[in-house]
């Protein structure tokens, strides 16, 4: 069984096991919504993609700082850029974040 295990985990890693989870979210004052992806790798990093109901889109890198807690920077097709944080169980989160100092929050999962 344990060689089993270990044949798995090497596999995982090797084929570069990454999750793919929608997102959802909104600016703070709920004039602009969103929604998009999230893919987070085995190493801990990950990417963060979404597309706003006015047409911005922007994507951000992260990464865990925790188990359970990580962190990155948006950058968006109009020029804006903010950091965001988050919190997750592994298949569903919560976020928030600032974009040209104005904050949103998100869902994923």
């Amino acid at each position: 069984m344990r060689n089993a295990c270990a044949a798995l985990a090497a596999v995982l890693m090797i084929s570069g096991c990454a999750m793919t989870l929608p997102v959802k979210g909104q600016s703070g004052d709920g004039s602009e919504t969103f929604t998009g992806s999230a893919t987070g790798q085995i190493d801990g990093a990950g990417t963060l993609s979404i597309v706003s109901n006015k047409g911005r889109t922007c994507k951000g890198d992260f990464v865990y700082i925790t188990r359970r807690e990580g962190s990155g920077t948006f950058t968006c097709s109009d020029g804006q850029s903010g950091p965001f944080t988050f919190v997750s169980t592994g298949t569903r989160g919560t976020g928030s974040g600032t974009l040209g100092g104005k904050p949103f929050t998100f869902s994923f999962g």
